[in-house]
């Protein structure tokens, strides 16, 4: 299984489980994700934590599977599909918290940063390598970033592809706890699922009324931009991958 999840006292938590590859991001992965988060619903679950096994959160696409041969209509659709998880987690009735350690680089910042909240360990890293290997953000970053840091650091952020610190991602409002993410993140699930759920999902719903109407746009060029990066061949060039893993 490449993704496993448990259930406890209205608590569910999905952990990405491809510890070998630092839980890069495949098709079968996002697929695991998205039944993960199915199943929390199912559960009437108040809280998910989203995390990953082994070294690392996640790092990102791995670019050592091979190339897929597809048609553009199946490229958009796999697109697409790793956009679900951040439609999934924001229209999630209840909180979405993402504990991260190791990295958390291109799709697997985008994971983290559709969550509701992010808490990462000290020695995290967080950044978007896209734009230096010829390819293009998807997950709704390009709404999210913004949204989150300001025009000016998203630019930084996506343009140079530099890596943050989990202390520096803090220190600009991309994420909201720095401390041991297991730790953390277990005690902000424990005073979240004491919380009404009725008015704790009115309160996720209300402050992300002002961001959903534009975030549907967003997804589509993004998708719009991956597929020109995609079939212009521009990632067959030689790039490091992503985990450095």
């Amino acid at each position: 299984m490449v993704v496993d999840y448990e259930y406890a006292d209205g608590i569910a938590r999905i952990f990405l489980n491809r510890p070998e590859r630092l839980n890069a991001v495949t098709p079968p992965l996002v697929d695991g994700v998205l039944a993960g988060l199915a199943r929390a619903e199912q559960d009437a679950a108040r809280v998910v934590i989203l995390a990953g096994r082994g070294r690392s959160f996640c790092a990102g696409h791995d670019l050592k599977e091979p190339t897929p041969v597809e048609t553009v209509t199946e490229t958009r659709q796999r697109l697409e599909r790793i956009q679900d998880v951040t439609r999934r987690i924001r229209t999630f009735p209840g909180v979405v918290v993402a504990a991260v350690h190791g990295y958390a680089l291109g799709a697997g910042c985008e994971f983290a940063l559709a969550c509701d909240f992010v808490v990462a360990d000290e020695q995290a890293q967080f950044g978007f390598p896209e734009v230096g290997v010829g390819l293009s953000v998807t997950g709704g970053i390009s709404q999210l970033l913004p949204h989150l840091v300001g025009l000016a650091k998203a630019r930084e952020l996506l343009l140079l592809g530099d890596r943050i610190t989990a202390p520096e991602a803090l220190a600009i409002g991309m994420i909201h706890r720095v401390g041991p993410h297991e730790q953390v993140a277990a005690e902000l699930a424990a005073r979240l699922v004491e919380r009404p759920q009725g008015a704790l999902q009115l309160a996720k719903r209300v402050l992300d009324l002002g961001l959903d109407g534009t975030l549907e746009t967003a997804l589509a060029v993004e998708v719009e931009h991956a597929l020109i990066t995609s079939l212009a061949g521009e990632h067959d060039k030689p790039r490091e991958e992503f985990s450095h893993g």
